[in-house]
């Protein structure tokens, strides 16, 4: 039944809305209400379309959305897992690939949208980059706009992430705030993308709560 089937994968991936971000709670980021993973995935569609908006980008920007709308539908089913988590690439690939498989499983284009997402996941496409670059770089404008509004504490105790050695490497070298943690260990991400390292640039010489006025 077409209305089942509609509302079914709703319901499901609507417990998105319901998920607060792993790393938000791993860097015991102190705000009364934190990000859910629907937020966040509403984050990289609004970058996608402001940065789409401001360069001259060679990119399917509707294709974009699509890509991150799904891209997160396997964390109804595996969570959100994230670097420090003891799970390999490879393991998320396959586990996310069978969530989803399961999410989507009685729509007409099941097999459409899970080719989507493997072009998001192959990073080879202009689209499927430009969706990455955007997935990340959204995560990296939010711990800095948390930081900007006083929530986030480095010296906190027991904080996970401190005992991962790119993350102690990166404190060493100067990164002392959690934002700049974050900027510096996305940086090589974007490699030689020179759209996205001037806003990596701009998050990080800039206060964003500033951003909050409307003038």
């Amino acid at each position: 039944m077409k209305e089942k089937n509609v509302l079914k994968f709703y319901v499901l991936a609507t417990t998105l809305k319901n998920k607060v971000r792993s790393g938000l709670l791993l860097w015991k980021v102190d705000k009364d209400r934190l990000e859910s993973v629907a937020e966040h995935i509403y984050g990289t569609c609004i970058l996608a379309i402001g940065i789409d908006s401001e360069y001259d980008l060679d990119i399917d920007l509707n294709k974009v959305l699509k890509m991150l709308v799904l891209h997160e539908l396997e964390e109804v089913i595996i969570g959100d897992l994230t670097p420090f988590d003891e799970v390999t690439k490879e393991e998320k690939l396959n586990s996310g690939k069978e969530a989803v498989s399961k999410i989507l499983k009685d729509l007409v284009k099941k097999e459409e949208y899970e080719i989507l997402l493997d072009e998001f996941n192959s990073h080879i496409t202009n689209e499927s980059i430009f969706a990455y670059m955007c997935d990340k770089m959204e995560c990296d404008i939010q711990m800095k706009l948390y930081e900007d509004l006083g929530c986030n504490d480095l010296n906190k105790e027991d904080l996970k992430p401190l005992k991962n050695k790119k993350i102690q490497e990166l404190i060493d070298n100067g990164s002392n705030t959690i934002a700049d943690i974050f900027i510096e260990y996305d940086k090589e991400l974007y490699k030689d993308n020179k759209v996205f390292l001037s806003i990596l640039d701009y998050i990080k010489k800039n206060n964003l709560k500033d951003l909050l006025e409307i003038e």
